[in-house]
């Protein structure tokens, strides 16, 4: 999918007058040139996927209707272009916590993203940072967070704690000695959401050995031998790595599960305790409510991000960008941030219009690397950001700073 940068000069007549122009064979894998937009790679991946591991990624909880809401509350934003704008000098960089970033939209944190593309912790973070961007590494990662920060380059981690202020502790000195420099602090997960579709896919974490999990991996030999004999033969049995300080359980186990403690006690003393043991820059993740923004500006919390969990724990919970202005006025000089529902540059450019400082984008960030690893990852970034440069044009907008509230109806 070429951009501007890939048309080559154009042939002008003496007069001036343009007469043709070459395009450039875009440098993209030949097996990536029919992926025209992020849904596109949900459609490949499905195909390549088992079928418990696609729905995990792509599943919501019970009805669905938080995950339609997100969708809806983009499609309700309509645009108010200005035109005879001069916006050949476009530019989509953006500035988070003082880091010059070259595009407004990063990776959201992602669970078990190494189950459905092979080293997919590393392959999202190497390709963020390749586009000028950067991901959050999940929690409930299979690959321990020391690597993916010493390898990757990742920076951004993003928790699960229980209320419990030794575990709290143990796992902030762990995240700091690996040397990131931002904590994320999930705050929507109290108890893990009813995610129906998850049991009828026959998936579970761990996964339990059975006939239909081996049926599914034979049938899908992209999958089987791509991601999972090669996780096994070069990095062995992934486990749980970074739930705690210490390692949990392995992902394919007949009876063990996953310790995730009191979490549903965790309070605004713990946020206390993490900001005053925590010396980097410290988000919360998870928030819909001004109240609650309020809150957290003033216990000394860095950022927001505004979320409903991609859909998948609250069900009929609000969208996120349905909240975001008035979040915006409740959260001062605090930086506020979206995710939850992107699938276009439009989509981003109305985040910001609306007040968003950054925006992250999950789910099709992994089915891209699930389908073409860091290649994909690439080529979904460019697209994203294609789309970006070409709706800001059409906009009327040089820079991000001139996407305001009254380009929107």
């Amino acid at each position: 999918m070429p951009s501007a940068a890939d048309l080559s000069t154009p042939r002008d007549r003496a007069d001036g007058a343009v007469v043709a122009a070459e395009r450039k064979v875009a440098a993209v894998p030949q097996r990536l040139r029919g992926i025209l937009s992020l849904d596109d790679f949900e459609v490949a991946a499905r195909r390549q996927l088992p079928r418990p591991i696609f729905g995990y990624v792509s599943g919501a909880t019970e009805t669905g209707a938080a995950f339609a809401a997100n969708r809806t509350a983009f499609s309700e934003r309509a645009f108010v272009p200005r035109v005879l704008v001069n916006v050949g000098t476009r530019d989509a960089s953006c500035t988070l916590f003082g880091q010059r970033l070259s595009h407004p939209f990063g990776v959201a944190p992602m669970g078990l993203s190494a189950l459905a593309a092979y080293d997919g912790d590393v392959v999202l973070a190497r390709a963020a940072a390749a586009a000028g961007t950067f991901a959050i590494l999940s929690a409930t990662s299979l690959t321990r967070l020391e690597r993916v920060a010493g390898e990757a380059g990742s920076r951004w981690f993003q928790a699960y704690l229980p209320g419990e202020a030794a575990r709290i502790e143990a796992m902030l000195e762990r995240v700091a000695a690996a040397g990131f420099d931002t904590f994320v602090l999930t705050v929507d997960v109290p108890v893990g959401g009813n995610r129906e579709n998850n049991i009828r896919n026959g998936f579970d974490a761990p996964l339990r050995p059975s006939l239909r999990l081996a049926f599914q991996g034979i049938t899908h030999p992209r999958w089987l031998v791509g991601t999972a004999l090669r996780t096994l033969a070069r990095h062995g049995m992934p486990h749980f790595e970074n739930m705690d300080a210490f390692r949990g359980p392995p992902i394919l186990s007949r009876n063990l599960v996953r310790a995730i403690g009191k979490r549903d006690q965790l309070a605004w003393e713990h946020v206390d305790l993490i900001r005053r043991r925590w010396k980097g820059r410290f988000v919360l993740k998870g928030v819909l409510s001004p109240a609650d923004a309020r809150i957290a500006a003033a216990r000394g919390v860095d950022g927001i991000i505004v979320s409903n969990h991609g859909g998948r724990q609250l069900d009929g919970a609000v969208a996120p960008l349905r909240m975001l202005p008035d979040i915006v006025a409740a959260a001062g000089a605090m930086p506020v941030m979206l995710d939850s529902g992107i699938r276009r540059g439009t989509d981003v450019l109305k985040a910001l219009a609306l007040g968003a400082a950054f925006v992250f984008i999950g789910r099709p960030f992994l089915f891209a690397a699930a389908v073409a690893g860091e290649d994909g990852v690439a080529h979904a970034m460019r697209i994203l950001a294609e789309e970006i440069d070409r709706d800001m044009a059409l906009l009327g907008a040089r820079t991000l700073s001139d996407l305001t509230p009254d380009l929107l109806l």
